[in-house]
């Protein structure tokens, strides 16, 4: 168990009976395929949130005084099924305690159990996917929870909505419903996108968010960091809105993966995950 609390907020905050949100993290790297070092990114992310600033001057407010609790890190996993299967008999337990749940990887194949759970508990249910990746093999490497897979029952089960996608292969295409993939290349050339996926998304929304999503300039510590990327005001801009219009339920950020010496990344990311929290509070609904 790590003793860290997040941003290093006094232990008051950080009580699980008081706290209205949880941090759970999910260090697994077991199906990646290029750069390593997922299972890693949840202590650079804590160390550098320890370094940020707890007020957040857009929404005028202090999200931790919410509380925030971390939970217990999952023992080793055996594969990438056993994974698959602790994480979300995990996620299904920890939604009957009524806390707004935030998970960090690890890998995206964190993600795949963790949404199952969700679609089972919220009726109606929008995944929201930030990534480079389309990620929707049905299977990679002879399993379905490889990190390549991250959204394919996603794509069959529910309403699925990318953003940023600038890498896939083309046997991906057929699970693609394409009126509701927003292409990296397409958003810089465009102003009409955020109205469209707001009108795409049902009343509740989980978002999952692969830090390759970014531009591998301000994001290189990701397993494959892609050119063409989004940018902080981008991704801000599309965040701010759906928290503001939507329900979010949850929310997972994975595949950080730190380099050593390079502190902007891990930085970015517990802003980014500050942020979020703090659009859902101060727009909660």
């Amino acid at each position: 168990m790590n003793k860290q609390t997040f941003g290093g907020i006094e232990s008051k905050f950080s009580q699980r009976e008081q706290a209205a949100i949880y941090l759970q993290s999910i260090p697994y790297d077991g199906t990646s395929t290029w750069g390593k070092g997922a299972d890693q990114g949840f202590k650079a992310f804590l160390d550098a949130a320890e370094n940020m600033e707890l007020y957040d001057i857009e929404t005028d407010s202090e999200v931790y005084k919410k509380g925030i609790y971390l939970l217990n890190e999952p023992q080793p996993f055996a594969s990438p099924e056993d994974m698959f299967e602790r994480t979300y008999q995990r996620t299904k337990a920890l939604l009957h305690e009524h806390k707004f749940l935030t998970f960090f990887g690890g890998e995206h194949s964190v993600s795949i159990g963790i949404m199952k759970a969700f679609h089972e508990c919220f009726e109606n249910l929008t995944i929201l996917q930030i990534d480079a990746h389309a990620d929707l093999r049905a299977s990679y490497e002879g399993t379905p929870y490889n990190h390549a897979c991250a959204v394919h029952q996603a794509s069959l089960h529910g309403n699925l909505i990318q953003f940023g996608i600038r890498s896939m292969d083309v046997s991906e295409k057929k699970y693609m419903n394409l009126d509701q993939v927003y292409f990296a290349h397409e958003i810089f050339h465009s102003n009409d996108w955020l109205e469209k996926i707001l009108a795409q998304a049902t009343e509740n929304v989980y978002i999952t968010f692969d830090l390759d999503a970014f531009d591998s300039s301000i994001m290189p510590a990701t397993g494959t960091p892609e050119p063409g990327g989004l940018d902080w005001p981008i991704v801000t801009k599309l965040l701010k809105a759906v928290f503001e219009n939507k329900n979010v339920v949850g929310f997972d950020m994975v595949e950080l993966a730190p380099i050593e010496g390079l502190r902007a990344p891990q930085f970015l990311a517990a802003k980014l995950y500050y942020k979020m929290l703090s659009y859902k509070f101060k727009t909660k609904k």
